[in-house]
Parts: structure tokens; C-alpha cells; sequence
């Protein structure tokens, strides 16, 4: 599992002009399911995201989670995290789960984040979308859960 993690001031997700999400300061996160993702990998990307200390503290550190600096959390599934670009010019996706295995396991890192007590806001699975943002900083940080455990 990919996130794509960006510290943003706003951000909201529109399908045919209807927004269907939208938070002020907090987190943007795109978020790709690959194939053979489990509970397990959404479990490490809920737990990484809610805990990441990229918010300033009264002194300017990076030293407070989004929940500490009173931020919302907005997750936009985004298979395209899961191309390989590395062989020719389209790029493969067959690395990306497949829709029936995706929706759940993106729904539960929704669901986990929170139950971390978050503020949690969402774009629609399998709809093209125009996404709005005003990034903060910018921050921009990419959470692999292949990586990670």
C-alpha cells in the first residue's frame, strides 16, 4: 500500500463540481491498494499517517501530529501510485489491486484513521476527480507499506 502523504492549509475533492470532501489545515492523502495488500498494510499506513510529526510546534519544529495541531484528514484513492514507469512509455498497473479488493482495504485505513479519533474526509472510489489544494510548506512525504514492515 502507497500513500502520498502532503501537509496542506485546505483541500477538497470535487466529481462533476459536487464536493465531496474538504478539510482545512491537516492532511492530504493519496492513497493506492496494491495487489496482495492486507489489514496488516492498512493498519501500517493509518498508524503512519496519524502519528507523522510534520505539524510546528510554538517554536517552528516539526514536532506535532495532525491530531495535535487539531487537523482533518483527507484520503483520495489513487491507483496511479501503484504504475510501474520503468518499462517503456504507458506505464503497467497490474501491481494495483483490483477494485473489489481495493474499496475494502481503502475503506478500512478511512475507518482506522478515525478511530484514531480524526477528522476524516474522502473523494470517490473509482471517480475522476478534481482535486483542490493549497500545500503547506511544501510537505510532501510517500508511506510505503512494503517498506515499512
Amino acid at each position: 500500500m502507497r500513500a502520498v502523504v502532503q501537509r496542506v492549509r485546505q483541500a477538497r475533492v470535487e466529481v462533476s463540481g459536487a464536493v465531496l470532501g474538504e478539510i482545512g489545515p491537516g492532511l492530504l492523502v493519496f492513497l493506492g491498494v496494491g495487489d496482495g495488500d492486507t489489514e496488516n498494510d492498512a493498519a501500517y499506513v493509518a498508524g503512519k499517517t496519524a502519528h507523522l510529526r510534520i505539524f510546528p510546534d510554538e517554536e517552528g519544529m516539526m514536532n506535532r501530529s495532525v491530531s495535535e495541531a487539531g487537523g482533518g484528514v483527507l484520503v483520495v484513492s489513487q491507483f496511479t501510485l501503484l504504475g510501474d514507469c520503468r518499462k517503456g512509455r504507458r506505464p503497467s498497473f497490474v501491481r494495483a489491486a483490483p477494485p473489489e479488493t481495493a474499496r475494502p482495504l481503502y475503506e478500512r485505513v478511512v475507518d482506522l484513521l478515525r478511530e484514531k479519533g480524526l477528522a476524516v474526509e474522502t473523494g470517490g472510489f473509482r471517480e475522476m476527480m478534481d482535486v483542490h489544494l493549497v500545500n503547506d510548506g511544501p510537505v510532501t512525504l510517500l508511506i510505503d507499506s512494503r517498506k515499512g514492515f
